[in-house]
């Protein structure tokens, strides 16, 4: 990460932002509806709903799926004026799978 790899910095980024919205709970239809503005919570804090946490499964196929949505996609990319997205692409899906690879690595 020292030497600034924008692809590295840019699958991790969205890896943890899909990580995010993994463990968010659904919200009932009913809540959205929900209150008369008299009865609906107030304060900081007053409408936090409690998140999940994804096992150490849930994460490993959260990230399988990130790299292989970055692999789709960039197959999809066969114009030649698509290469460096595509190339890009590759490489933000290597840099999961090399984490998956090498738990170890920081």
């Amino acid at each position: 990460m020292r030497a600034r790899d924008k692809a590295a910095v840019s699958a991790l980024r969205a890896t943890l932002a899909a990580l995010d919205n993994a463990e968010a709970v659904p919200v009932d239809e009913a809540e959205l509806r929900g209150l008369a503005l008299e009865r609906a919570p107030v304060g900081a804090g007053a409408t936090e709903a409690a998140r999940r946490e994804l096992s150490e499964h849930g994460v490993v196929d959260a990230v399988r799926a990130e790299a292989a949505e970055r692999l789709e996609v960039a197959a999809q990319l066969t114009a030649p004026a698509h290469a460096d997205r595509a190339a890009r692409l590759r490489a933000e899906a290597a840099v999961l799978l090399r984490f998956l690879d090498n738990p170890g690595i920081a």
